[in-house]
């Protein structure tokens, strides 16, 4: 992969690394680096499809049939995340290389029960990635840059322990969380499995994500929305289904939105898209399988609001300059558009409506410089 300070605006010659970003979707566990996965995989005695950084990136960037094919995946990094001192590392790498990608807030998910096979409390567990944040933190601001970064605590959606999560989210929400999401099998496990943990969570007004749309179709993202509450959906790729065009000659086409788009649209709901990741999973697969026919250009223009985001780095090998860089090559996005997609996630970010202010008014200022 290009280091993200090669990418460049086409034809413009901006970089942008150097823009200021913001990335809610990325999962911890989808962003370890190769190098970091192997010494602890040997630390612990565990097997690698391969014994070198490169070749380990590459089997994770393999290309996968499903969603389910490229979850399995994360056996191997969830595998070396079972101890406080591992955690705490790959949360302080994490974050570190959030801010070399020019990230000033970040919101980092995970499943807190996919770690304690080694005896940790749920509390342990997000205590020792707490630890792990505030030193990258650290690290980043003494290299001259500024972020901030909360936790998105997630439930597994197929797992029956919704509610104990939400509760530990609503525990630590003084200790670095600041929302609530459910991930895993989209198809066959819907947001109504969980609604004990919703409505504890609508009562306790911790704000919620959820991951719909990527794996299932519009009843799951309906799902998100009324069983959920969802303040954003994670992906949301198949709410286009609810979106009819029809195209009656050269200069004149017609776009008619179902309920559930034209309350997403209307509500503000943000969609956290992760195109590379999109491809990859073949969510937007009754379209395409390129880039160019992901519905991300068709939600930008109708006015929904649109974030970008890497959801896993490791496994699609991606940065979000990167993400940034492929749709603007894609769809002949200009700086205005990027800084759009930034300003969208400044308003949507779990974050009081003052601090999301101040990261608006970073954006403005890095892209006016740019």
């Amino acid at each position: 992969m290009t280091a993200a300070d090669d990418f460049l605006m086409p034809g413009g010659g901006t970089s942008i690394a150097a823009l200021p970003k913001i990335s809610l979707h990325d999962h911890l566990d989808g962003g370890l680096r190769p190098a970091t996965i192997i010494e602890l995989a040997r630390a612990e005695g565990l097997a690698l499809p391969s014994e070198t950084p490169e070749g380990l990136a590459d089997w994770f960037n393999e290309k996968k049939d499903s969603l389910v094919e490229y979850l399995k995946t994360f056996d191997l990094t969830t595998a070396v995340m079972q101890t406080p001192k591992n955690l705490t590392r790959i949360a302080r790498e994490f974050v570190q290389d959030l801010g070399t990608d020019g990230v000033i807030y970040g919101e980092v998910r995970w499943a807190p029960e996919q770690h304690q096979v080694k005896g940790l409390s749920l509390d342990e567990t997000v205590e020792a990635v707490q630890e792990g944040i505030e030193a990258g933190i650290d690290d980043v601001q003494a290299a001259g840059r500024d972020i901030r970064v909360g936790q998105l605590v997630s439930a597994m959606r197929h797992a029956d322990r919704g509610l104990e999560i939400a509760e530990l989210a609503v525990r630590h929400r003084n200790n670095g969380v600041v929302g609530f999401d459910i991930a895993g099998a989209e198809a066959g496990f819907p947001a109504s499995r969980l609604l004990g943990a919703f409505d504890y969570l609508a009562a306790q007004f911790m704000p919620r994500t959820v991951h719909a749309g990527e794996a299932d179709g519009i009843e799951s993202i309906r799902g998100a929305l009324i069983d959920g509450r969802a303040l954003r959906l994670g992906h949301g790729v198949r709410l286009a289904e609810d979106i009819t065009v029809a195209r009656e000659d050269d200069e004149n086409t017609f776009v008619t939105l179902g309920p559930v788009a034209q309350w997403v649209k209307d509500r503000e709901i943000a969609l956290e898209l992760s195109p590379t990741s999109n491809v990859d999973t073949h969510a937007f697969a009754q379209w395409g399988d390129e880039l160019i026919d992901h519905p991300f250009d068709l939600f930008y223009q109708l006015g929904f609001r649109v974030t970008v985001n890497t959801d896993n780095r490791l496994m699609s090998r991606t940065t979000l300059t990167r993400e940034l860089y492929v749709l603007a090559e894609a769809f002949g996005y200009e700086l205005t558009d990027l800084a759009a997609f930034q300003l969208n996630a400044a308003a949507a970010a779990f974050l009081p409506i003052e601090e999301r202010e101040e990261l608006a008014d970073i954006i403005v200022a890095g892209f006016e410089r740019a």
